[in-house]
């Protein structure tokens, strides 16, 4: 009787043990879909919104050459700096074209043309070879400038969320102030917003 009895709450502990287990683990798959919500929110919190008026953040980034860019190097000098999600992709070499088919008007408004995102040197290189772009496209693989411009933000498509970079572009004016910001920018006629607001 008494193996039978110590079967018996063997058997009954482990039947209690398994179904709070159970449950716990039904319980468990919402947490950890909102722990990963939270981290990746934290993440686009660390992004610092800007605002007109206010000075340009300063950085410095390497070209598809390996060839160390600084705003600084534009001081007295409009600049139209564009945040782009990715190289070679439909949008982003709509948009990449047409600033380098407006190169000639955006030199008579004496503004430089500077295309970041987080793709590396090697990759600018393939996407300026391929498509002849005649501005610096500038690697920024650690991700602190478009953090420190406000757009690495959490995105969603076809119901999966990540976080990347939303489509901007800041016009910097000659003192290194932000002049103009074009947020969640479609690409179809921007160059001419861009130009219109030079």
């Amino acid at each position: 009787m008494a193996k039978t009895t110590g079967t018996g709450k063997s058997k009954a502990s482990k039947s209690k043990s398994t179904k709070p287990t159970t449950r716990a683990t039904a319980k468990g798959k919402p947490t950890a879909k909102k722990t990963a919500a939270t981290k990746s929110t934290a993440k686009a919190a660390g992004s610092t919104t800007l605002k007109e008026g206010q000075a340009a953040p300063a950085f410095k980034l390497p070209d598809a050459d390996g060839n160390i860019v600084s705003l600084k190097d534009f001081k007295g000098q409009k600049v139209v700096l564009y945040f782009y999600p990715k190289d070679d992709t439909p949008g982003c070499t709509k948009e990449a074209c047409s600033f380098r088919d407006g190169t000639a008007e955006l030199k008579k408004k004496k503004a430089a043309v500077l295309g970041v995102s987080p793709d590396s040197v090697k990759s600018h290189g393939k996407f300026r070879d391929k498509f002849d772009l005649n501005f610096p496209l500038l690697a920024d693989e650690d991700k602190k400038v478009v953090q420190a411009y406000g757009v690495w933000k959490e995105k969603s498509m076809y119901g999966r969320t990540y976080m990347g970079v939303e489509r901007t572009t800041f016009i910097i004016d000659e003192k290194g102030k932000i002049a103009r910001i074009f947020p969640k920018v479609k690409v179809d006629d921007h160059l001419d917003e861009v130009l219109e607001a030079l």
